[in-house]
């Protein structure tokens, strides 16, 4: 089960497990789109790997399987 893990490991943007907008590696790091093209030209600066829409878990799903609260933010590169 992935990990949804709640924030932009970038920007620290929060990126809510029932709506659009994050990405993830196979490694499950996760940014917001806006820095996984623009600021990572779309490769993971964790692992290297390609990014891909993150689901959505919504409903009963997220009910019984919440998202992580557990943040990791490395800020930009360079910092």
């Amino acid at each position: 089960m992935l990990d949804m893990r709640p924030s932009c490991e970038t920007c620290d943007r929060d990126l809510p497990a029932d709506e659009a907008g994050a990405v993830i590696c196979s490694f499950e790091c996760t940014f917001c789109e806006t820095c996984a093209t623009d600021t990572h030209k779309n490769v993971c600066p964790n692992c290297g790997g390609a990014f891909q829409p993150r689901p959505i878990r919504d409903g009963a799903a997220l009910d019984n399987f919440p998202a992580s609260t557990r943040r990791i933010f490395k800020g930009p590169p360079g910092t």
